[in-house]
């Protein structure tokens, strides 16, 4: 018996000589259940009768092959007897393969197909013969499972029609490295695959060589890598107490009654095989290979499952002698090959509609129910994604989903925070004050071309600057600090939920390989692992902290070299703003503040678009210095220090502008000037934070425009290119698939790295400035619903087939989104306590305006704010041949005081205030963030209720298995066969 959540190695040492002949197998006779198993193995014991006429399957032809096991073909009356039966018994323990698409979905599993040899030729017929059409209508509009199933075991064949395609490697003709190719080949032979090669139709240059993996072989690497297969029904245990939730299970059937009608639900007429799994699955083993559901062994693997497994054997196969001299990636990198992978299952359009004849293959199926952008407000099929694209991707897609969901009550609050400034703009004291102070003269703003400029002139900046601050800017800071936290924390029971249902439950820590470079590289040093006994290679402690710091010490030096750049981007804004204030145009002459910081955001984005190019390739440099043991942990490494690149190249001169931007410039007479040439700048006299809304406007929109042309627009340039040349080289000759694919663009070398970083780069957006930008949610949910087909339809389209990856959640990526949800709530308390003017309009509000000594107000408690928040300063000071004073954004003495110049007990009471203020938000926000997170646990009660009602089923079937060898042995030996324990 194959156990749930065991390892077979762990398993075989506990049955100690359990090995059961095929010969005994067909000879075995239903058990009946023990009774410490009823009433829920009662349900699987229909199975278990079929169970000695199903073992014909696998009955042994060893001399046909070189393989240990091996199946024969059955006969079509059979299999009908078989399905016969098992109907009689309980129809509705037949564990379809259609039923197990939201745990098994992966496994491929067809329901009802005869079994057939490996060189049999497919008879619709046959495969789909217990579909009864009721109505006609309905068959135009829905389809038979038996139709989605043949669906997806369909894909390019090899020549003879049988034998299906489950990889594909491509190299040139020219090519000089024939013998590593040659060895490669032959050694990929020996390790039990098929291989055929053909020339490529559009170019005489190309030869394809399509790989095909034996049952025998599959079946070997399959229980080698402990691929968790189906073998029993499962069944859910209800207490009476579940019964006494009547109202509230009404309540639930109302509201999912109602989500039936929701349109953005998806039709489940559209997906037929998309059902609820109720199946245990386990380690598969060739020895105990009865115990599994297997209806068609050509579908029992589903097609990411065979292209996973060839992949393995792909990355493990020497072409020279030497322990390095291993893996496809080398002979890729080398020349030798110049594409390896799985073919796509066929053509993702199709002449006839997909409502009245069906989807062609899966492919189409995900084109017209997911890539289309008709399909932009529709659920996502997450199932048929993990089907096709693996779990990797699927939990890509499901992570992007809930994301976009969760920022659309974050947008509406923040277009609410936006309208409510929009609304109560001329309302505004400050605003009003300083439109309407017209013999209020400032401080020339630059030494040279800068005149005086009156305080009105910056009536509109004043104005766009309440929009974004206003009285919800910390309502709206508080309420993204906590949307982070329940974003992040429901994110996690999603995703558990979906590992689950996947059945990917603890299989990071089982089933990840080593990677063949550290193996390579570390194998001459080897320990025993100790969770699986078996000795691995291992790097030394001082190998490894030496690399890390050598790492780091790049690491450092790009952020160094980040820095420098936006120095660089900060004296150029020093130095222009003198040419932009004497400018010929009087709207650049009039406006040389914008313009000069307009220009620097356009320079930086620049900036950071060329860095980019060059972090990528350093990280990767020094991702494979490290030599990371599993491919998870190469990705996690990989990632960090793209992330810490990136962010710092995208952010840095954003916190520039919000916490350091006029915070040093002195005061007129006294400015301080950098390298003692270039008077460092001041803000706009209504503010610094028009500049940093402008600054993460721009980059924020113009990053999303470049990233969706790069991720479309460019493989879309490039496929049409190659579709044009190949129809300039031939003429009405039919392209196969794997040719098709091959001119289709390869996936980012880094798989999902920079999907990943874009999205977590834009939720640092939204989160981290969000104070400064109340747009930003909106901007990023405007941008995610176009991401999301556009993504969907570069897989389907637009890309090769990238391989099936299996993985138990986001990886590395989620600590990072915790770590810029913990930073979104120290950054938003400076920019509200020191970038915004919040805190002095509160100070000035009940300590210096004119309700202070009030305790009802009887007008504007900011009355007279503005010419408060201004400090005088002589002109004559200044040299210029003028009289009289000008006023500077300050809080300092005038000429005539006693100490003029010098800092006012007012500013030293903003000062405390800001410090106050920055302490009681922070310890605030981060205390209901923990209350929080304390009160969502991480996974949902019922699904651990579930879990360890499973783990409480898998001991009672460990007990089974038990007395089923036990009555084996006593059959053999002749010995009365007991039901229980004797």
């Amino acid at each position: 018996m194959v156990l749930h959540r065991i390892s077979i190695q762990g398993y075989k040492n506990q049955k100690g000589g359990m090995n059961i002949s095929k010969s005994e197998i067909t000879k075995e006779t239903s058990l009946k259940p023990s009774r410490r198993s009823l009433p829920c193995l009662a349900q699987s014991y229909a199975y278990s009768k079929s169970l000695s006429q199903s073992t014909s399957l696998f009955q042994s032809t060893e001399s046909e092959s070189q393989a240990p096991t091996s199946i024969t073909l059955i006969s079509t009356d059979k299999a009908e007897q078989v399905n016969t039966e098992e109907n009689k018994n309980d129809s509705v323990l037949r564990c379809s393969f259609a039923d197990l698409s939201d745990f098994c979905l992966a496994l491929g599993k067809d329901k009802d197909y005869t079994d057939e040899s490996e060189h049999a030729t497919y008879d619709r017929s046959r495969l789909i013969n217990d579909f009864v059409i009721k109505d006609k209508s309905e068959f135009k509009t829905k389809l038979s499972k038996n139709d989605m199933n043949y669906i997806a075991s369909s894909g390019p064949l090899f020549k003879d029609g049988k034998k299906r395609i489950d990889y594909i490697l491509v190299y040139r003709k020219t090519n000089i490295q024939y013998d590593k190719r040659n060895t490669f080949e032959k050694n990929l032979r020996a390790e039990g695959l098929m291989l055929e090669k053909e020339p490529a139709i559009a170019s005489h240059d190309i030869m394809f060589i399509k790989i095909h993996i034996p049952w025998d072989t599959l079946c070997k690497y399959a229980e080698r890598l402990n691929i968790r297969m189906p073998f029993r029904k499962k069944c859910y245990y209800t207490d009476g107490r579940s019964k006494s939730m009547g109202r509230m299970q009404t309540y639930f059937r109302r509201i999912k009654n109602w989500m039936a009608q929701n349109p953005m639900v998806l039709d489940k007429s559209a997906f037929p095989d998309l059902e609820e799994s109720d199946c245990y699955t386990g380690p598969f083993s060739r020895a105990r290979i009865h115990h599994f559901i297997i209806n068609n062994k050509d579908t029992f693997f589903s097609n990411a499952t065979r292209s996973r497994i060839v992949y393995h054997m792909l990355e493990r196969t020497k072409y020279e002698n030497g322990i390095s001299k291993v893996g496809i990636r080398k002979l890729i990198n080398n020349g030798s090959y110049i594409a390896a992978f799985p073919p796509h299952e066929g053509a993702y359009k199709s002449s006839q509609p997909i409502k009245t004849h069906g989807p062609q293959n899966n492919r189409h199926l995900l084109y017209e129910r997911w890539a289309r952008w008709g399909m932009w407000y529709k659920h996502q099929p997450l199932d048929l994604i993990r089907l096709y694209f693996g779990e990797k991707i699927g939990l890509y897609f499901a992570w992007l989903g809930w994301y976009t969901g969760m920022l659309i009550p974050a947008a509406i609050v923040g277009l609410c925070v936006f309208f409510y400034g929009l609304f109560t703009m001329n309302k505004s004291q400050v605003s009003q004050e300083i439109c309407k102070a017209t013999e209020v003269f400032m401080c020339p703003l630059c030494d040279k071309n800068c005149s005086l400029q009156r305080l009105n002139d910056s009536c509109i900046y004043a104005k766009v600057t309440y929009l974004f601050d206003n009285g919800g800017t910390v309502f709206f800071a508080i309420f993204m600090a906590i949307w982070a936290t329940v974003f992040l924390e429901f994110w996690k029971r999603r995703r558990s939920i979906l590992t689950y249902t996947w059945d990917l439950i603890e299989w990071e820590e089982e089933e990840e390989t080593l990677r063949p470079q550290f193996e390579a590289k570390y194998y001459k040093m080897e320990i025993v692992n100790p969770i699986t006994g078996k000795p691995e290679p291992h790097q030394p402690s001082s190998d490894k902290v030496t690399r890390l710091l050598v790492s780091v010490s790049g690491i450092f030096f790009m952020i160094s070299l980040v820095i420098t750049a936006v120095f660089g981007v900060v004296v150029y804004r020093l130095v222009v703003m003198e040419q932009f204030a004497s400018f010929k145009w009087n709207f650049i002459k009039q406006y040389w503040q914008f313009a000069t910081s307009a220009a620097a955001v356009c320079i930086n984005f620049i900036i950071i678009m060329l860095l980019n190019l060059a972090y990528e390739k350093i990280a990767y440099l020094l991702t494979n210095l490290e030599y990371p043991r599993t491919e998870s942990e190469w990705e996690n490494s990989f990632a960090l220090k793209m992330f810490l690149f990136q962010f710092v190249n995208l952010n840095s001169s954003i916190f520039y502008i919000a916490f350091f931007l006029g915070r040093f410039v002195g005061h007129p007479g006294k400015y301080n000037k950098l390298f003692d040439r270039w008077r460092l700048e001041e803000c706009h006299p209504s503010g610094c934070l028009i500049d940093l809304c402008l600054q993460m406007g721009v980059i924020m929109f113009l990053k999303q425009i470049w990233n969706n042309f790069m991720e479309l627009g460019y493989p879309l340039i490039q496929n049409w290119w190659s579709r044009h040349k190949i129809k300039r080289g031939i003429h009405d000759a039919s392209i196969p698939q794997w040719e098709n694919d091959w001119n289709l663009q390869p996936m980012n070398l880094h798989g999902l790295m920079d999907e990943y970083l874009e999205m977590v780069l834009q939720f640092g957006f939204t989160t981290i400035f969000v104070a400064a930008f109340p747009l930003a949610p909106l901007l990023a949910l405007l941008n995610n619903i176009i991401e999301i087909r556009l993504d969907a339809y570069k897989f389907v389209t637009q890309w090769r087939r990238p391989l099936p990856a299996r993985a138990t959640d986001i990886g590395i990526w989620l600590g990072i989104l915790e770590g810029i949800g913990i930073l979104a709530v120290i950054t938003n308390a400076f920019v509200i306590a020191i970038t915004s003017d919040y805190i002095p309009r509160f100070v000035y509000e009940y300590k210096y305006g004119p309700c202070a000594n009030h305790v009802e107000p009887s007008e504007n408690c900011l009355k007279g704010y503005v010419n408060n928040s201004l400090s005088f300063f002589d002109l004559s000071e200044l040299g210029m041949g003028k009289s009289g004073y000008c006023r500077y954004r300050d809080y300092r003495g005038p000429p005539w005081s006693s100490k003029p110049y010098e800092f006012t007990l007012q500013y030293w009471h903003i000062l405390a205030a800001r410090l106050a203020f920055i302490i009681v938000f922070e310890h605030l926000v981060f205390g209901i963030k923990s209350f929080i997170a304390y009160l969502i646990p991480d996974v949902p009660k019922g699904l651990h209720d579930r879990i360890r009602r499973e783990k409480y089923l898998v001991q009672e079937m460990m007990y089974e298995a038990e007395l089923e060898h036990l009555q084996q042995q006593r059959r053999k030996s002749g010995q009365p066969v007991h039901h229980e324990w004797p």
